[in-house]
């Protein structure tokens, strides 16, 4: 789906996100949400521009949804993936990054780990946080500090946004 934005210089611009159609309507609003709020998002495209590199996307500050899960990434196996159903997304990951337990470092950089207003950040009690948590979306429901994510839930089910 066609998403219109706000970068870092306040300047709207249009991404992509690839999401399951089940999700599709509840994404809209959610972005609509954050593009009426002056959200700032980096860039917006699907990992298929990063060859399905889940880390590549991510390094590059890319605000992503659909990621086919290969054996060798975080979150595998695919059929019970939020990512590898279209059920989940991840926003400004550099601003909002996540920890990765494997080697204990922060990915795709520890420099926004401590959570402080900041433009792209995603905070509890947010504009992002208040717009996911509407439709009925999950963020940090793991031990694990993944700031940039939010999904319907673990295992993937077929999702029906509220009402």
């Amino acid at each position: 789906m066609r998403v219109s934005f706000m970068d870092f210089d306040g300047v709207k611009q249009r991404g992509q996100l690839v999401v399951n159609r089940d999700v599709a309507a509840s994404v809209s609003r959610i972005f609509s949400s954050l593009y009426d709020a002056r959200f700032p998002i980096r860039k917006m495209q699907p990992v298929e521009e990063y060859d399905g590199d889940a880390n590549a996307s991510l390094a590059d500050d890319n605000t992503s949804a659909y990621n086919c899960r290969r054996e060798d990434q975080i979150n595998a196996p695919f059929r019970e993936s939020p990512h590898a159903n279209g059920r989940a997304i991840d926003i400004n990951p550099f601003e909002n990054p996540w920890k990765d337990l494997r080697c204990t470092c922060w990915f795709p950089s520890g420099d926004y780990r401590a959570r402080k207003e900041a433009p792209g950040v995603i905070l509890r009690d947010g504009v992002v946080w208040k717009a996911f948590r509407r439709e009925g979306w999950i963020w940090q429901n793991i031990d694990v500090p993944d700031y940039m994510h939010f999904d319907t839930g673990y295992p993937s089910e077929p999702f029906r946004s509220r009402p």
